[in-house]
């Protein structure tokens, strides 16, 4: 299933989120465009986060926690990202409020990273990526707008396409589910050592759902 978008509508333009995806996508066309891949796996080894350097006590790397967030490792991992942050992130600020929303999506993106470190700490791969801070943002959209529905493509025999409206509880439920048995199969691996960060994506849903209630001026059943 692929998300084209939301039966939700924004009360206010939602600058906050509008912001975060242009430093995001700039940030990659920037380092796309300017560095050599020799230049641009160094680039991603000192600003991702690296499980094995934040366990070692650099503090240095503790401020990738921030940093690796507007790091993506190729156009599909941007553009993946950046169509969630469109879909649901303009709700969730309309809700929050702008700087309530860039506290919120950052938080998120921090916890993420730490999750991940918790449960690869031995790994010397850098993990770069919004996902975890999204995931956060999917929780909340799923607290702030329990009866919304997502609009999705499912491709029928891979050519035919069928426009369908699923309950966002059961579109992001499904994904938070795939997350969480993909990140316990990764626990059983000897060594992590790139792929997808499984359990950055469950720390940030699972920070978003408890995050948002604090944060929140109100809750809008729509």
């Amino acid at each position: 299933m692929i998300p084209l978008g939301d039966t939700a509508r924004s009360r206010s333009f939602p600058i906050v989120n509008w912001l975060i995806i242009i430093v995001t996508v700039a940030v990659f066309i920037l380092v796309e465009s300017r560095l050599t891949p020799r230049r641009l796996d160094q680039l991603i080894l000192t600003y991702g986060t690296v499980p094995a350097r934040l366990v070692a006590g650099d503090p240095a790397a503790i401020l990738t926690l921030l940093t690796s967030m507007f790091l993506h490792g190729g156009w599909l991992h941007l553009i993946s990202n950046v169509w969630a942050l469109f879909i649901f992130g303009d709700n969730v600020e309309d809700r929050l409020g702008a700087l309530r929303y860039l506290t919120f999506y950052l938080l998120c993106g921090s916890v993420a990273g730490v999750v991940q470190v918790a449960a690869t700490p031995t790994s010397q791969a850098p993990a770069i990526g919004a996902s975890g801070a999204i995931a956060g943002v999917m929780a909340a959209y799923l607290v702030l707008l329990p009866r919304a529905r997502v609009v999705a493509l499912v491709p029928l025999f891979f050519f035919l396409p069928w426009l369908v409206e699923i309950p966002a509880i059961i579109f992001i439920g499904f994904w938070f589910l795939i997350q969480v048995f993909s990140g316990v199969q990764t626990l059983d691996s000897v060594a992590l050592e790139g792929g997808i960060a499984y359990w950055a994506h469950i720390g940030g849903f699972v920070c978003g759902l408890l995050l948002v209630k604090l944060l929140a001026r109100r809750v809008v059943h729509s």
